[in-house]
């Protein structure tokens, strides 16, 4: 099969390129600075996990919690434009490196959705957050049903699926949406034997042409300090888990944030398929976006974000 095959069902719905907007390693600057709040005193910038993995955390803002989930391969610097854009409206915003991703350590395992669902329950309670909008992008669904299913919502009020790849990828029993088995495995073949030209050729399905070059290339940037591990692991978490009862199990406001030109998680396969399976569940489905929507879509999606946490 021809490798743009796989792209062109979203490459293989993997969620994949969910690229990101900022530098690693970027550290909040004075208030009044390009909009960025100053790190207030006392905030933690690290998280170690039951297992001894240290998180590294962005932690800006006053007010009420959002924390938000990176995608597929992504560092939390994914969310910087998203965090400049919200700071002044009365919010906290939060975001860690999954473990294997950006700063954060790389111990070679725990990349299953139970492991880093306890991993989002570690930060959410070393940071004592409660009455949080939990905002899941694309592969981070998984973690953030998980981590509902077995710790419950507590500490959660709301959640947002934004582009996201739940519920179930792959085809296969009484799972008829979805992609076939082979080509799911045959595009995590192409990754591990060249994941940069993979990464490269997907990138206009994922931007659909609407940032420049150089975002594009700083986004693979991003995702190629990613350990390769972490990638293949988490991958494999994103295309086997089936979501579709916990996500039945649901009990509290959720919102389901979706592009109708999303190649990496297509619409009918996923958001469309949660807004189904959630009661209750807010369904927005906005015109011409690809996956990249919360950086291609940005003043949208602030909106629509603002008003449903404060809701």
């Amino acid at each position: 099969m021809r490798r743009r095959d796989f792209f062109s069902i979203g490459a293989a719905a993997t969620g994949a390129l969910a690229l990101g907007a900022f530098t690693t390693g970027v550290n909040a600057q004075e208030p009044g600075t390009a909009g960025m709040a100053a790190v207030r005193p006392g905030r933690k910038s690290m998280v170690v996990t039951s297992d001894g993995v240290t998180l590294r955390v962005r932690d800006w803002g006053d007010g009420k919690p959002i924390v938000f989930l990176a995608g597929w391969g992504l560092p939390s610097d994914f969310w910087q434009y998203n965090f400049v854009d919200l700071l002044g409206e009365g919010v906290r915003c939060v975001a860690y490196d999954r473990r294997g991703h950006g700063r954060s350590d790389d111990p070679g395992t725990g990349y299953d959705y139970d492991t880093l669902a306890g991993d989002l329950g570690a930060v959410l309670e070393e940071l004592d957050l409660t009455d949080v909008t939990l905002v899941a992008y694309s592969m981070s669904g998984g973690e953030a049903v998980r981590y509902l299913a077995k710790h419950g919502n507590s500490r959660i009020s709301r959640i947002v699926f934004l582009s996201s790849t739940a519920p179930c990828l792959m085809l296969g029993g009484d799972n008829t949406t979805g992609v076939p088995g082979a080509m799911l495995e045959g595009a995590r073949a192409l990754m591990g034997q060249d994941f940069p030209k993979w990464l490269k050729e997907g990138e206009g399905a994922f931007w659909l042409n609407a940032v420049s070059q150089e975002m594009q290339e700083w986004g693979r940037e991003l995702m190629l300090q990613t350990s390769l591990p972490a990638l293949l692991a988490c991958y494999d978490a994103m295309i086997q888990a089936d979501l579709r009862e916990e996500l039945k199990n649901l009990d509290l406001p959720t919102l389901i944030v979706h592009g109708d030109k999303d190649a990496s998680a297509p619409l009918l396969l996923s958001g469309g398929r949660i807004g189904q399976l959630v009661p209750g569940a807010q369904v927005k489905i906005y015109e011409g976006a690809p996956h990249g929507l919360p950086i291609t879509h940005r003043a949208q999606f602030k909106t629509d974000l603002l008003a449903f946490a404060r809701g």
